[in-house]
Formats: C-alpha cells, sequence, structure tokens
C-alpha cells in the first residue's frame, strides 16, 4: 500500500486520503494508482456501501504534481485518468470531502465524485491556462454540464477559482461545512450507508449514466440497471422492515 495514500474503513464507509501534504497533496501517478485500487476494494467488499474521498493536512489536491511532470511522469492509472477516478466511476458512490484548494486536476477529481462536501474558505478552479495548459481531465467538458455554460467558460478561459460558498450557490457543492470537510462528508455517507446498498448502486448507475438518454430511451436504458432491485432479497426486507417499524438488515442480494 503506498504511503501517499491512506485508506481506513469506518462503519461500512472507506476514507481514501490522499497524503501529499507538503505538496498540498499534488497528484503523482503513485497515489493515482492507489486511489484506483482504493475504488476496486469498495466495489468488491460487500461490507462496504460508499467512499470518502479527501485530502490531508487541510488540502484537497492542488493537481498534477508539476515535478513529476517535467520528468515525462502523468498522474493517472491506466484508463481510469487523473487521480484514478476522472475517466471512470466505481458502482458505489464516492463523497469528495475538500478543504483547502480542489485545483486544476484536484477540482477535475472532486467533480467525478458523486457528491461534494466543502468546507467554508474552500477554493476550486482549473488554472491549467496559467500554466500553458489545458484542463485534460475532464474540467473543461463536465462543467459545462453542472454550472451554467459563461460560468463554465470563464473558469476554463481565466483560470480564476470560485470559493466554496460560490460553489454551493451555484449546486456544485453539496453540503458546506463550517469545520473541516471530513465531518460533513462522514454524515452524509452515513446517510447513504442506511439505505439499500442495491438500490443505491442501481440509483447511482441511472443518475449518472442517463444524463444523454433520448426520451424514447429512458425506460429501455434504465431497466437493466433496477429490474434485479426489485426482486432482492432486501427489496423484501426493505417493505417487512417499514411495516414492521424497524430499522432494515440489509444483506447486499
Amino acid at each position: 500500500m503506498s504511503e501517499q495514500v491512506l485508506v481506513e474503513v469506518r462503519g461500512g464507509v472507506l476514507e481514501v486520503t490522499i497524503n501529499r501534504p507538503e505538496a498540498k497533496n499534488a497528484m503523482t501517478k503513485e497515489a493515482a494508482e492507489a486511489i484506483a485500487a482504493a475504488m476496486d476494494r469498495l466495489d468488491a467488499e460487500v461490507d462496504l456501501r460508499c467512499a470518502i474521498l479527501t485530502g490531508a493536512g487541510g488540502s484537497f489536491c492542488s493537481g498534477m504534481d508539476l515535478r513529476g511532470f517535467l520528468k515525462g511522469e502523468y498522474p493517472v492509472a491506466g484508463d481510469r485518468g487523473f487521480g484514478g477516478l476522472t475517466s471512470w466511476t466505481p458502482k458505489k458512490p464516492v463523497i469528495a470531502a475538500v478543504d483547502g484548494f480542489a485545483l486544476a486536476g484536484g477540482m477535475e477529481l472532486a467533480i467525478a465524485c458523486d457528491m461534494i462536501v466543502a468546507s467554508k474558505g474552500a477554493r476550486f478552479g482549473i488554472p491549467e491556462v496559467k500554466r500553458g495548459l489545458a484542463a485534460g481531465g475532464g474540467g473543461m467538458v463536465s462543467l459545462p454540464r453542472l454550472l451554467p455554460r459563461p460560468l463554465a467558460m470563464e473558469l476554463a478561459l481565466t483560470g480564476d477559482p470560485i470559493t466554496a460558498e460560490r460553489a454551493h450557490e451555484l449546486g456544485l457543492v453539496n453540503v458546506l461545512t463550517d469545520g473541516p470537510a471530513i465531518e460533513g462528508a462522514r454524515e452524509l455517507a452515513e446517510r447513504v450507508a442506511a439505505n439499500g446498498p442495491l438500490a443505491v448502486i442501481a440509483s447511482k448507475g441511472v443518475v449518472r449514466d442517463s444524463w444523454l438518454w433520448s426520451d424514447a430511451d429512458i425506460i429501455p436504458n434504465q431497466s437493466p440497471y433496477i429490474a434485479d432491485v426489485f426482486t432482492s432479497e432486501d427489496a423484501r426486507e426493505g417493505a417487512m422492515a417499514f411495516a414492521e417499524k424497524r430499522k432494515p438488515e440489509w444483506k447486499g442480494r
């Protein structure tokens, strides 16, 4: 296991921490591969319900490690993209807990997650143009889908960041915290983990993948995601628990 990424399990939640605080958690290839491995673990272990991705030392991720870039290293993990996450997504939800800077690839990594919790004072931006580069980790494509197009254009062309407060107003950030973002992320993760695991996986899949479905394709495309959910043991357990006024005991099957 890489020392650049710390992994801990807390109550069914996999906490993944980028551990390069001396470099504001700038991403290396080693760290990217470790994050990808953690996401594989998330999907493989039945008792894990969701993940939190965060950074050590009061910063989320300041982007690509430029020293590594100058040596010819790119902080990607195979075909999984920057930080091992921007070109794919695990089946289970991932919450970004953002303190300090989420810049360049760091912002792309945050928006590649399914939800974002940020502390007040955090900053989001894609400043690649200030270094003669471009936000090639998905920022230029994803941001126009998540934000008003003129604002996405402003972020891409000026490289200037926006505050966490502004990102929250725009709906990019789900939860804004006064204290460390990990506290709010844990609370949000607990709310996710309390639900039927198969239903959560199916719901994430539909919400993420249905972006470009035509109206005519919605029902046939959605069916493969949810068909097994309705015939699962968990579906019966959820109904019985409701009728019996008790907490469900999920089996993940």
